[in-house]
């Protein structure tokens, strides 16, 4: 009985927000990888651009609340997301238009892509805080639980509870989707086989016919999309704030590049490393410990090697360690 109570404490503080932070990092870094493998640059205006479109969906979820448009016991946010995307979509290729292609055209090497990067991201995060604010924007709404702590130690006759929030749920089920979507759409349709053969051989993609601006503009559409679904799935599990995002871009790199920069599949995994990694390291380990171990050895501490103040850490450290022996990634992307 102790053992299975502490296994519903570890699912219950370890595991299921794990599994929630991990998806939505890696919808985050698939949006990394595919600008690296696709226009050959890291865009540090990634976070931002969740920030703009997790913007964009609060204020129409904000809207459609003041009119009484509500989506059941699922969170209006869903309702007012594919707006957040298509406004999304439409800055960035205005982003493109307007700054990136400049560069392209003049065949500019990846350290100044990187630059310009810097500069739209700091005047992208200069919109979001102008129309919405700097502080916390929470905009969840619907049913707040799927199971809730009180009706499983009912349910079970445990000691321990477990609770799962709609908000991951819905995540890991919208991860799921994406992923597929995503897989097919580069896989099976032309375009996304164009863009597959531009990422591998440029020059030969460009003799075969393709055309680069096709692909750059495609490229742009899906990292909006991508970048928008995983800044509300976030923003629905913790709550919206403009800098948090800005933050947010220190583990979503380090995903993309513990999983290969440049490998979909990498992201994936990576997203789901740093996750469990953050998690495990900063949460405090003595529920489950006086759970298992004897009374006479019950820890008097918190058992945690870290502050959550310090999560981001957890994710620089493995960043490092990771470009030092191993920068290819685990499934041998592009090194950094």
């Amino acid at each position: 009985m102790e053992l299975l109570n502490a296994l519903v404490a570890f699912t219950n503080f370890v595991g299921v927000p794990a599994i929630a932070y991990g998806s939505q990092l890696a919808i985050g870094a698939l949006g990394v990888t595919l600008v690296y493998s696709v226009l050959r640059f890291s865009n540090f205006a990634h976070g931002d651009t969740m920030a703009f479109g997790t913007m964009v969906t609060i204020l129409f979820t904000w809207w459609f609340q003041s009119m009484g448009i509500s989506f059941g016991p699922l969170p209006t946010a869903l309702l007012a997301l594919p707006f957040g995307i298509v406004l999304t979509m439409g800055l960035m290729l205005v982003t493109d238009r307007t700054v990136y292609r400049f560069y392209r055209e003049q065949k500019a090497k990846p350290v100044v892509f990187v630059m310009v990067s810097l500069g739209v991201m700091f005047m992208m995060n200069g919109i979001v805080r102008f129309i919405i604010g700097p502080g916390d924007q929470r905009f969840a709404d619907g049913e707040r639980f799927i199971i809730k702590a009180r009706a499983f130690k009912k349910m079970t006759g445990l000691d321990e509870g477990l609770a799962i929030k709609t908000s991951q749920g819905i995540t890991v089920i919208t991860a799921v989707i994406v992923v597929a979507l995503l897989f097919w759409f580069l896989n099976k349709t032309r375009t996304g086989k164009s863009m597959r053969a531009y990422s591998d051989n440029e020059d030969l993609a460009l003799l075969s016919g393709i055309n680069p601006e096709r692909v750059v503009m495609y490229t742009w559409l899906i990292v909006a999309t991508l970048a928008t679904i995983a800044g509300v799935l976030y923003g629905l599990d913790k709550s919206f704030k403009p800098f948090t995002y800005f933050q947010l871009l220190l583990p979503i790199f380090a995903s993309a590049i513990v999983g290969g920069l440049g490998s979909p599949i990498g992201a994936i995994a990576g997203g789901f490393i740093i996750a469990f990694s953050e998690v495990t390291i900063t949460y405090a380990w003595k529920k489950v410990a006086t759970y298992v171990l004897p009374e006479s050895m019950a820890p008097d501490g918190l058992m945690q090697l870290l502050s959550t103040d310090y999560k981001f850490a957890v994710s620089f450290a493995i960043l490092i360690i990771v470009l030092l022996f191993k920068p290819t990634g685990i499934f041998k992307g592009k090194s950094v």
